[in-house]
């Protein structure tokens, strides 16, 4: 064992019996750098949590990306673009592993005796991906909508179910307004979901795509827009630029088509995330400043009750350098410590908010009903070892007063 860590050692383990002022310094600086480590922990934790599930239920209401047609008929709505073996070949060259979806969709109303709301129904074929959904589902299940023919099924949000004192296996009428003519269809409610995200909940439903298509007047290759869902994560920022560059110059049926990232599309919801990046930086800032401080001061403390020890070792020989690395391992054994007993807490408190759900939030501000957590083990890595270089980088500081004054003084110090 290294001379400089073994005395190292012994000062530290002596704190409890000798240590006048030093033992209430060391607990504070050890429980500093831990509090500081659960908060940064628990903040980044959070953050890719808030992360997920936000982009996963918006993922569920339009996929990675989209492509929707922006000429708009004489009802001001946005016509249809159509869906083609062309279209196809477009969307496949510029993202090659993906999955295409289409859908329709048709304002219209849903009401009851008592109530009545806006909605916008949401077509849906056999091979669109609802799996999203299945997490989401409150009550009944979600039903097999199809491109051929009318099931009279529909998939209702929570939100709407409560305004309309709807429950699964109630029929409920809808009515369209089409060229001028009032139309009604009659839906029976096979499912309830809930994501909490508003806008979406309070204005969206799904049926088949064949009835919307009926309703809209359009034949079987019509569509208001494609879904795209990317295999591959990382690709989305590239795919989706050549996607965008392929997509503009592409002549579908005289109508102007554009392709737009789900970021694009809903661009509120992400700013929102944005402005908690800046948040987390902030705290992670704050929090290493305060577990630095407090480190600096519990050395000072051990290097001022120490200073006759100081002396001595310099009066044998020992030169500062060497003095230095003493009290710099002896200020990294609070520094490891601390982070142990940090890691440990808020990795604990992670899984029990995970599992139990024991901090709730307000749904109609966040989005969720709970705090979410998402552990990243390669994120805690490297925020502990931000922690060590930058406690490093002052206790390297600190330690230079140990070169401050003559060894006489310093074991004659009182």
């Amino acid at each position: 064992m290294r001379f400089d860590f073994f005395i190292a050692k012994r000062i530290y383990s002596d704190l409890g019996v000798k240590g006048k002022f030093s033992r209430p310094a060391n607990r504070i600086a050890t429980l500093g750098v831990a509090i500081g480590t659960i908060v940064m922990l628990l903040s980044i934790s959070i953050l890719y949590g808030f992360k997920k599930e936000i982009n996963s239920k918006v993922i569920a209401f339009g996929s990675h990306a989209q492509v929707l047609s922006l000429t708009i008929d004489q009802n001001y709505e946005p016509s249809p673009l159509i869906f083609d073996s062309t279209l196809v070949n477009t969307i496949k060259s510029s993202v090659p592993e993906c999955d295409v979806y289409i859908y329709a969709s048709k304002l219209g109303i849903l009401k009851t005796d008592e109530n009545f709301c806006g909605i916008n129904f949401k077509g849906v074929g056999e091979e669109y991906n609802l799996d999203h959904f299945k997490r989401y589902l409150v009550k009944g299940e979600i039903p097999q909508f199809s491109a051929k023919e009318s099931t009279g099924k529909i998939l209702i949000s929570q939100s709407t179910a409560d305004l309309l004192d709807l429950d699964i296996g109630m029929k409920v009428y809808s009515y369209f307004l089409s060229s001028k003519t009032l139309r009604a269809r009659k839906f029976e409610v096979a499912g309830i979901y809930n994501t909490n995200l508003t806008d979406y909940d309070k204005s969206l439903a799904f049926t088949d795509l064949h009835t919307v298509r009926r309703l809209n007047g359009w034949d079987s290759t019509m569509v208001s827009g494609c879904e795209i869902d990317f295999h591959d994560i990382k690709s989305i920022e590239s795919c989706s630029f050549k996607l965008k560059k392929n997509i503009d110059l592409l002549n579908n049926d005289s109508r102007t088509l554009g392709a737009f990232t789900s970021r694009e599309l809903n661009p509120q919801i992400f700013s929102w995330l944005e402005i908690l990046d800046t948040n987390i930086v902030m705290i992670l800032i704050l929090m290493l400043c305060v577990s630095s401080v407090t480190v600096a001061s519990g050395l000072l403390i051990i290097m001022l009750e120490r200073i006759n020890m100081i002396g001595i070792l310099k009066s044998l020989g020992i030169c500062n350098s060497e003095v230095r690395n003493i009290f710099i391992n002896f200020a990294l054994i609070i520094v490891g410590k601390g982070l142990l007993i940090g890691n440990i807490i808020a990795i604990a408190l992670c899984y029990l908010q995970k599992y139990f759900s024991i901090v709730s939030l307000d749904s109609s501000v966040y989005y969720i009903d709970s705090v979410p957590v998402e552990l990243n083990f390669l994120s805690i890595l490297l925020l502990d070892l931000l922690i060590v270089l930058v406690s490093l980088f002052v206790i390297l500081g600190t330690s230079f007063l140990v070169s401050i004054g003559k060894p006489i003084r310093s074991i004659n110090f009182e």
